[in-house]
């Protein structure tokens, strides 16, 4: 059993024996065709219209070339080994909601989305009888060959190799680029961690360097952060409507979610959860919004006019938190405008942080192996100052206010 798919980064990668073809034919992995990779990221790029799917298939032909480089420095890798790696790479993802992580914890309050991978993981691991047995220890970090875990979950794996180059190829921010080949050429095991060979450190600094400017430039980009708030208010007054009694269009996926609005404490004690939200994706909550225009409540109306039109609210980032007098003056003057509550002001009003940590000195660190065999954590290691201040989270405080209020 063996497919083919042609990928606009690497060319044919070629997806081999049973385990893996079942996995890529099956629904639930289908569904991630229609889970845009960045959220709401093309409102900003108009490439950037790349899928889950494009993704999971990239990062396991990456985990395929480090496999196979690790092999032959004299890394011990079964064939089972690597089946397992390549299976936990296109299901690291399978859990993944509509716009990826622009709903997370709004459709399911407080539920992440490898929570339920990895659950959806085990139900395939039943309908396959066990044949993912090995890819689940792997992916929980419950097998005794660390650097199979590293390959799939760290802060050098295979899944931020491809995104960084994927995101930045389809968004056109060259900033992004990373030299995935070479990377994963020099990387090495040194007692069943995974390190990287002493003069890959350059192209290490470089990936790190590239993946907070991913993070400024794209994945926090602010009018980025603005639409995406802008869809997270509106489904959650979808929700505040159903809750009071008012029936809203939705597919039958959508309807159920309105319906029970389910949290993470219960999530998976109901079937009926996991069945609809495996049907759950971009197309079910982009067709909602599309009729949520029209509706009579002037909140949701507005916020999906503005949405499907595109006329984005004003975004402005600062160092330090808003001035609270400031954001109860814009809201009277929306009061005043829209003829609405002061109540309903929290729905186009607020202030929220993002954060960005290129690199965290706490997560399974990254080290560069030296010629006498010793290792160092990278940030030790790099002659390069700014790697430990890579390492130091940054908070940017924003605020949201639509922009009529501006011409007022």
């Amino acid at each position: 059993m063996r497919k083919t798919i042609n990928d606009p980064l690497y060319g044919f990668v070629t997806i081999e024996g049973e385990l893996l073809t079942a996995i890529l034919e099956h629904p639930w992995f289908q569904r991630l065709r229609r889970i845009k990779q960045l959220g709401l990221s093309h409102f900003v790029y108009p490439g950037a219209q790349h899928t889950r799917f494009q993704h999971v298939i990239g990062a396991m032909s990456l985990g395929i070339h480090a496999v196979e480089n690790l092999k032959a420095k004299g890394v011990d890798i079964s064939p089972e080994e690597k089946e397992a790696v390549c299976a936990a790479l296109l299901l690291h993802d399978i859990g993944h909601g509509p716009f990826s992580h622009t709903l997370e914890n709004v459709l399911i309050k407080g539920m992440h989305h490898e929570k339920i991978s990895l659950h959806l993981m085990h139900l395939l691991n039943s309908e396959f009888n066990g044949k993912l047995d090995l890819c689940i220890a792997i992916f929980t970090n419950q097998y005794p060959k660390l650097f199979l875990h590293q390959l799939v979950s760290s802060q050098l794996d295979m899944d931020r190799l491809d995104y960084l180059r994927r995101d930045s190829f389809y968004s056109g921010v060259q900033e992004g680029v990373v030299g995935q080949d070479r990377i994963i050429n020099m990387l090495n095991v040194k007692d069943q961690e995974l390190v990287v060979d002493e003069k890959g450190i350059y192209s290490i600094e470089k990936f790190l360097i590239a993946r907070r400017l991913m993070y400024w430039q794209v994945y926090l980009h602010k009018t980025v952060v603005a639409a995406e708030n802008m869809l997270v208010k509106a489904i959650e007054r979808a929700y505040y409507l159903n809750k009071q009694g008012e029936t809203l269009f939705a597919s039958p996926a959508l309807n159920w979610f309105l319906n029970q609005q389910p949290n993470a404490s219960q999530f998976f004690e109901n079937q009926t959860n996991l069945h609809f939200y495996t049907l759950l994706d971009d197309e079910d909550i982009m067709s909602a919004i599309k009729v949520w225009m029209n509706h009579e409540d002037i909140v949701l109306s507005t916020l999906c006019k503005n949405l499907i039109n595109r006329k984005l609210p004003k975004m402005v980032f600062s160092n330090e938190p808003f001035d609270h007098a400031l954001i109860e003056n814009h809201k009277q003057l929306l009061c005043e405008q829209m003829a609405i509550d002061i109540t309903l002001t929290d729905y186009f009003i607020y202030t929220d942080s993002v954060r960005n940590s290129a690199y965290s000195l706490d997560k399974f660190n990254i080290k560069i192996l030296f010629k006498n065999g010793t290792t160092t954590e990278i940030s030790k290691a790099s002659d390069q100052y700014n790697i430990e201040a890579l390492s130091k989270s940054v908070t940017k405080y924003f605020m949201c206010y639509p922009k009529s209020i501006l011409h007022h």
